[in-house]
């Protein structure tokens, strides 16, 4: 698509945005709108009735995507905004979030936390305020001007100062009216592709819940396995329990260590936990570490590359990874299980079964717990699994290599066309609420 640009600018004197058509003003956000209009009375009843939002409950993307149905009376002190249609929520804690979004036809009883600032358009068109508020430019000087570290915040007084673009109303109107078709336009191919990622993912898994369970080979006479989550399985698969795949010198089926936050460090040893565990893939975050002296008084155990990591707590409990090359050794926390199998055991193979999608059902079963849901080692331990001879546990980890990567190839693709879409939507606000481009003789085509 190409938009010709006005044919006239002038400076703006802002460096955030350059500059503007010749016909446009340049106008602090205050002039325009206004702020924390309305709050809940301290004396409201405690049995009346909130729909909540958080700055969690905002997407950069999205806006707005949930609400939680609460009572005032059990409502955290911080639910007291309340929101009109129109408003603009913009988050002045951990701006980094990007929790910024329009108002839609809310609730009479919606209500937002004080980490927002409620702004409320007064002299400019609403719609076109909740995209100047999508402009790139605006929201990283939102960032660049937010003072703290761990939770960095802008007052509300200061971001009312800042200055923003101001075209004649009918201009807005047309903006509005552009940019409203063209994302709703991008959002519909973004919608296609999450769409379509979830359809390969689900693909995914019924192909390794398939090959784990039943094999490759469609027409091989099948067994009663004698576990009751896994159904029939092909004759010559035997079922063990997990902790009997490790019973020689070299291998482990043991806990990690209970190391707490005070026996963390900078550097040194790194330390592992739950999180780093993923569905069948280890995910590389945090960089927690312990020192070689606490190692020692602690009596860690080493894990090793090439060692499985499962997870008994956190959902899907009971899911697992293999330790990669690229660490030399480390330590994992107290609810990561270090299983280290027996030669006859493809660790590949092992960890695709503790990929499937029965046996993630049947931990999510066994698991315990009331305000936290974990499965004990012991429990973990004892559960049966049947596995093949070992040449025919290769072959299965052969195929699912070359055809979960292809479908993860597939994946990639979709999550990168996901980022380029948005990337061009981000742009095309930006350059229509700064008047990079002329959208007055725009028309719709179908």
């Amino acid at each position: 698509m190409s938009l010709a640009h006005y044919q006239k600018y002038k400076e703006s004197d802002n460096e955030w945005i350059g500059g503007v058509p010749a016909g446009w003003g340049l106008v602090p956000i205050k002039t325009v709108a206004t702020c924390n209009d309305d709050v809940l009375s301290e004396s409201t009843d405690d049995l009346y009735p909130i729909e909540y939002i958080e700055i969690s409950d905002i997407d950069s993307y999205s806006g707005i995507t949930k609400t939680s149905a609460l009572q005032f009376g059990g409502a955290p002190s911080r639910a007291r905004r309340i929101i009109k249609h129109g408003d603009i929520l913009v988050s002045t804690v951990r701006t980094y979030l990007r929790a910024i979004a329009a108002v839609d036809n809310p609730p009479d009883n919606l209500i937002a936390s004080t980490g927002f600032a409620v702004i409320r358009p007064r002299r400019i068109e609403s719609g076109f305020l909740g995209y100047v508020f999508q402009a790139e430019y605006l929201v990283s000087k939102i960032i660049s001007y937010s003072v703290g570290v761990s939770y960095p915040a802008i007052n509300a007084s200061e971001l009312m100062r800042f200055g923003i673009p101001f075209p004649p109303l009918e201009e807005q109107h047309a903006i509005v009216v552009f940019l409203d078709a063209e994302t709703a336009r991008i959002d519909t191919l973004i919608t296609e592709y999450e769409t379509l990622i979830d359809l390969l993912k689900e693909k995914r898994q019924a192909l390794i819940s398939q090959a784990v369970t039943k094999g490759l080979n469609p027409d091989v006479p099948m067994k009663d396995s004698g576990v009751e989550w896994l159904g029939e399985v092909p004759e010559g698969w035997k079922p063990i329990p997990l902790h009997s795949m490790s019973s020689d010198s070299n291998s482990l089926f043991t806990d990690g260590d209970w190391i707490e936050s005070k026996d963390l460090s900078d550097t040194g040893i790194r330390y592992i936990t739950t999180g780093n565990v993923g569905e069948g893939f280890y995910k590389e975050q945090g960089a927690g570490f312990i020192s070689e002296e606490t190692f020692v008084d602690l009596r860690c155990t080493k894990v090793k590359p090439g060692d499985i990591l499962i997870s008994r707590l956190n959902i899907p409990i009971g899911r697992s990874c293999i330790i990669p090359e690229f660490f030399g050794y480390m330590v994992t926390s107290v609810d990561n299980v270090i299983f280290r199998p027996d030669r006859d055991f493809s660790r590949q193979f092992i960890t695709y079964m503790l990929s499937s999608k029965a046996h993630l059902a049947n931990m999510e079963n066994l698991a315990r717990g009331t305000t936290m849901q974990r499965i004990s080692r012991s429990t973990l331990g004892s559960v049966k699994f049947c596995m093949p001879p070992p040449e025919e546990q290769h072959a299965i980890v052969a195929f699912l290599d070359a055809e979960t990567a292809r479908m993860d190839t597939l994946v990639q693709e979709a999550e990168n066309g996901i980022n380029l879409l948005r990337e061009r939507r981000m742009t095309l606000i930006s350059d229509a609420v700064t008047g990079k481009i002329d959208v007055r003789d725009w028309k719709e085509t179908m």
